[in-house]
């Protein structure tokens, strides 16, 4: 098991040794429940299925409160597919804690849907550096400026940096150090901060890269 899911409780600070202040991100990390078990003889690969967040079964759905029903656990909020090496390590309605994948000093890979800005200029969205706002200069200090590529080819290339939706993409942060780990109030730091607003699901994973 190498990931778990967790709700982001926004970002503090605690000191090292040394007294130097470190910022973290909290994360309230499961417990999950394995809701279901794929093998390579029936789904052609190995995974489980994780469960994060009970929820009422008055809040379910029919197709939701009958997959619970066969794993034999109450419905959930959030559920994410886990690859992993040896799915009958694992049974159904067994329940995985925050130690149990992650330990402090290791690494940890933090996947979540960043926050959503809306509509966005070129400034804010792309960093763009903005026009003149001396004497004579047009109130257009924040336009992106011209676009075009003259006769030829007669139009916009497809990538152009411009206004547009920004946010709300998901995005997975690499190698965050994992500061403390709470078994008993299922609470997990980590250096750094993590996409998404506070109160947003994330999926921590062991780092891919860092920790071999």
């Amino acid at each position: 098991m190498n990931a778990i899911i967790g709700e982001k409780l926004g970002m503090t600070q605690i000191f090292d040794e040394a007294n130097r202040a470190i910022p973290v991100t909290a994360v309230k990390a499961g417990p999950v429940v394995v809701t279901q078990i794929k093998r390579p003889e029936t789904d052609g690969y190995s995974a489980i299925q994780i469960a994060f967040k009970e929820m009422s079964t008055e809040k379910a759905n029919r197709p939701t409160t009958g997959h619970f029903s066969k794993a034999g656990v109450v419905p959930h909020r959030h559920v994410v597919e886990v690859r992993v090496d040896d799915p009958d390590a694992y049974e159904i309605g067994q329940v995985i804690s925050v130690a149990d994948v992650l330990e402090v000093g290791k690494k940890a890979d933090v996947t979540g849907i960043t926050k959503g800005k809306g509509f966005a200029g070129v400034m804010k969205r792309h960093n763009f550096k903005g026009q003149g706002a001396s004497h004579g200069v047009h109130k257009v200090h924040r336009a992106p400026g011209a676009i075009g590529a003259c006769a030829t080819p007669a139009r916009v290339f497809k990538g152009k940096r411009m206004p547009g939706r920004m946010g709300g993409d998901q995005r997975t942060i690499l190698n965050l150090e994992v500061i403390e780990v709470d078994a008993d109030r299922n609470l997990l730091l980590l250096a750094g901060a993590v996409p998404g607003a506070k109160g947003s699901v994330i999926v921590v994973r062991e780092a891919v890269k860092a920790n071999g």
